[in-house]
């Protein structure tokens, strides 16, 4: 995909690996837009930095969690872009808890924001995308998604779901020529896991993670950015966690 003027929309798109990907995809031509729960700072930052790459990129502000703000946000980047070419999902956050430990109420928020919205952005772009025969999406999921870990079982059911979302709609919409992949990002130095303990990243980084240091939200974005480029990959889930997830010890 040529990305010269494309109109990108990125969930999540105000920091940490999103912020990255809509500076990677702005970089590159495309016309950007952000969403965001509010206008904090790193909204302001992230627009103000895509703002020096080119005047038209925009910031819109959406809980990704309810369907009627997701058809709002996609209308509204439409009047101001035009059609939505490229979509990376993004948002979403940690869900911390084992089984007994989530309320039933946080178990179908967690599912609302990385799993639900993913369903209804799609019933919103993929109609223009189809028309155009040509469209990109992709969902950031975790190498949590991919093998099982103690306590935050909303988040790691959550993620796990989006791989096989990835190949359901990449199989329904390939004769549309909308490709559709995935990305697993292992430990990425976000504000995800700014609650991590020192001996917890101690024990990533020298037991967990071969090759022994985490990665960066820029790192994912490149992955992302290929992801999107490469029309000859569709139905695939990308892993980038320094071999975390593929050794037996």
């Amino acid at each position: 995909m040529n990305l010269a003027k494309k109109v990108a929309l990125i969930t999540g798109g105000t920091r940490g690996i999103g912020a990255a990907a809509a500076l990677a995809l702005a970089r590159e031509g495309a016309r950007v837009a952000i969403v965001g729960r509010r206008e904090d700072d790193d909204a302001k930052q992230t627009l103000a930095a895509l703002r020096k790459i080119a005047p038209d990129h925009e910031l819109l502000l959406a809980d990704c969690g309810r369907p009627a703000e997701i058809s709002r946000c996609v209308t509204q980047i439409e009047n101001r872009l035009g059609p939505i070419d490229i979509l990376v999902h993004s948002a979403g956050g940690p869900v911390n808890g084992g089984l007994f430990d989530l309320t039933p109420e946080a178990w179908q928020a967690a599912f609302d924001v990385h799993v639900h919205a993913i369903f209804h952005l799609s019933r919103a772009v993929i109609p223009g995308m189809r028309t155009r025969k040509e469209g990109a999406i992709v969902l950031v999921s975790s190498t949590a998604g991919i093998r099982g870990i103690i306590t935050n079982v909303a988040y790691q059911v959550a993620k796990g779901a989006l791989p096989q979302f990835a190949r359901a709609l990449a199989r329904e919409f390939a004769n549309d020529n909308i490709r559709v992949n995935c990305v697993a990002p292992g430990v990425i130095r976000t504000r995800f896991h700014e609650t991590m303990s020192p001996e917890q990243k101690r024990l990533n980084l020298e037991q967990r993670i071969p090759l022994h240091r985490e990665g960066t939200p820029e790192q994912v974005a490149e992955t992302i950015l290929m992801l999107i480029r490469n029309d000859y990959m569709t139905g695939e889930t990308v892993t980038i966690d320094g071999g975390l997830t593929m050794r037996i010890a």
